[in-house]
């Protein structure tokens, strides 16, 4: 497992955000697996990167210091380190984005087929059921927008 694996999305982007704004400095290698940075954020964090055993990095930001976390500036200090992994990342990410934009637009071409296919008594009777289960939001949109008096 690596530190992008053991990392939360949130930590992942805010990382990437991090040494794109070059907030890492310092960085010094220990070993061929580890090396220490500091990195300025709210204040400035001291972290040890562990690039063999990820769980092992540590920094003394509130949200990992004395936990297994890796934070964004523990990832920060990966992509300062390893720089095509940053790159690696972001392009994948937005692999997946495009994935899934592509997965949503043919599953809504395939629900609109299907809902011209629908009998009258069956689209009512599945609007009834969406405003049943769906959030509130979605019935008061269609009472405004359809200008119904409550």
């Amino acid at each position: 497992m690596g530190i992008i694996s053991s990392a939360s999305g949130s930590s992942c982007w805010r990382g990437l955000d991090y040494y794109k704004s070059k907030k890492i400095r310092d960085i010094k290698k220990i070993s061929d697996v580890e090396y220490t940075s500091i990195v300025s954020g709210t204040k400035e964090y001291n972290v040890y990167l562990n690039l063999e055993k990820p769980r092992k990095s540590t920094c003394n930001c509130p949200l990992a210091n004395g936990k297994r976390i890796i934070c964004k500036h523990i990832v920060a200090t990966y992509f300062s380190v390893i720089p095509e992994s940053a790159k690696e990342f972001e392009d994948e990410q937005n692999r997946l984005q495009e994935e899934y934009e592509e997965y949503q637009e043919n599953e809504y071409k395939n629900a609109i087929k299907f809902i011209n296919k629908m009998s009258k008594e069956k689209l009512v009777e599945e609007l009834i059921h969406i405003f049943d289960y769906a959030p509130e939001w979605i019935y008061d949109d269609f009472i405004k927008r359809n200008d119904i008096e409550g």
